[in-house]
């Protein structure tokens, strides 16, 4: 094999179509590479977690990768149709010993940009991805992107996370900052495959009908999800909303809804007798049944492990004003504590049914939050925090008093934290137990029962706890 000489330029060699289409794409190809790397500004930002480095480099564009990948290919099959099909003859395989040094120096030549690329310029191009590889990764790169690799193949999410600096150069803004970073979940990475596919789509058309994967990723700690310049799909019959006085106890409207996800295709099936099994949620199987019985106490009953709205709101009359209910729920604890003139808004995903979308058409906030965020309010601003359905056995002992400490952090001094009906195996109680104890609350209402709706081996906890004054 004859090394590639750098001080002669390569000539095309005449014989033949494969050749001169040989020279065409390399004397094409090769200044789009000069065009698109010149009159461009230069960004410190890499956006590769191959290396800790963090000195100044030139930084080029992400359209650049694409184009490299793309003669790599091309030459690879080039030069297998020329060993092929001329393989007998002397100057084309002069030729093809020269286009294999022409690759070799192209795969070095890709190696040393790695992790060096930016967005593309504004305007250059129309969809998210630019021929991207966005199948299933194999398994040896699954361990290369494990080993520190590159993680992620989507230009447009390279796009996103890319450094944006503002328009006063050198100047910070009104945030303080000379440019704004935004961010996703570090958990996206280990979801990488998944993020990239989310994150392709055509820009400034309709988002593709993807918000279950959202919901995955966000639920499995891909926590901030990136932006999308997309639009979201809506109900294309959407009518217009019902005034607040109605809308709290009244049945939503199908046509405001997109079903399309959801098992259940119109809303009597989820509170249908005969689709107890088939609605696609099981965490609390009346939640679409507006009622308000479930928060009223009947005169003679037994003690039951739930207090009602006027038993905690009468531990601080007048003061409870905003807060939060972190449950699986359409709003109907909510709803109630509206006509108690208190503002709550309702944190929960779309367990397998449009929660948010009822939250909504009810006249109330909902807060699309998964369990792992970060909640957010400022701190010391909530003066009440109401959980049920949600706390139970299967939250580990950690997990839990990250919680516990982010909702001790919003709720505000003389604030309540709620506790409703908190459910585990009765060994395991005590353990629960001293975890709400070591907050240091002052309980105002604390009550253990049996659960028996099951076997009989757990117990509920509910509890209304004042939040102490701290220097």
């Amino acid at each position: 094999m004859q090394k590639q000489s750098t001080s002669k330029p390569s000539k095309c060699l005449p014989g033949g179509f494969l050749p001169i289409m040989l020279c065409l794409l390399l004397f094409v190809s090769l200044p789009i590479f000069i065009i698109s790397t010149s009159n461009t500004p230069y960004l410190q930002f890499m956006y590769s977690t191959a290396t800790g480095n963090t000195n100044d480099h030139v930084v080029l564009p992400y359209s650049l990768h694409n184009q490299i990948s793309h003669l790599q290919t091309r030459l690879g099959v080039l030069l297998q149709q020329l060993h092929t099909e001329n393989s007998e003859s002397k100057a084309v395989a002069k030729f093809s010993d020269q286009l294999l040094g022409i690759a070799m120096s192209l795969d070095k030549l890709a190696n040393s940009l790695s992790g060096q690329y930016r967005d593309p310029p504004t305007g250059k191009t129309e969809t998210s991805n630019v021929e991207e590889d966005l199948s299933e990764p194999e398994e040896d790169e699954v361990e290369e992107r494990s080993q520190g690799g590159k993680i992620f193949n989507s230009g447009e999410l390279h796009n996103y996370t890319t450094t944006k600096p503002h328009r006063l150069d050198g100047k910070k803004n009104f945030l303080g900052v000379e440019a704004i970073n935004p961010s996703i979940g570090s958990a996206c990475a280990q979801m990488a495959w998944n993020i990239d596919q989310f994150m392709t789509y055509k820009i400034f058309a309709t988002c593709p009908d993807d918000w279950d994967m959202a919901q995955k990723l966000l639920a499995s700690g891909c926590d901030p999800l990136p932006r999308r310049r997309c639009f979201a799909r809506s109900p294309p019959h959407y009518s217009k909303p019902l005034p607040i006085n109605s809308s709290l106890w009244t049945q939503p409207s199908d046509v405001n809804i997109l079903w399309n996800k959801y098992k259940c295709k119109g809303y009597s099936c989820l509170v249908s007798n005969e689709t107890l099994n088939k609605r696609g949620f099981f965490k609390c199987s009346d939640c679409f049944v507006f009622s308000k019985q479930r928060w009223e106490t009947l005169k003679n009953e037994p003690v039951t492990a739930e207090f009602t709205i006027d038993e905690v709101l009468s531990l601080k009359p007048g003061e409870i004003r905003i807060g939060l209910d972190f449950s699986p729920t359409t709003g109907t604890f909510a709803a109630m504590m509206r006509e108690k003139n208190v503002t709550i808004a309702s944190a929960t995903l779309n367990l397998g049914a449009p929660f948010n979308e009822v939250i909504a058409l009810r006249g109330l906030l909902p807060l699309y939050l998964s369990i792992g965020s970060r909640l957010p309010f400022f701190d010391n601003t909530l003066d009440i925090i109401h959980s049920t359905l949600f706390l139970d056995g299967w939250i580990g002992v950690e997990l839990l008093q990250y919680m516990l400490f982010d909702w001790d952090r919003v709720i505000r001094p003389k604030g309540i934290l709620w506790v409703d009906r908190f459910f585990c195996k009765k060994e395991e109680m005590k353990m629960y137990l001293e975890e709400f104890s070591k907050l240091g609350y002052r309980k105002l209402m604390w009550r253990v029962l049996p659960k028996t709706d099951k076997l009989g081996d757990e117990l509920f906890f509910s509890a209304v706890l004042e939040k102490p004054l701290r220097g």
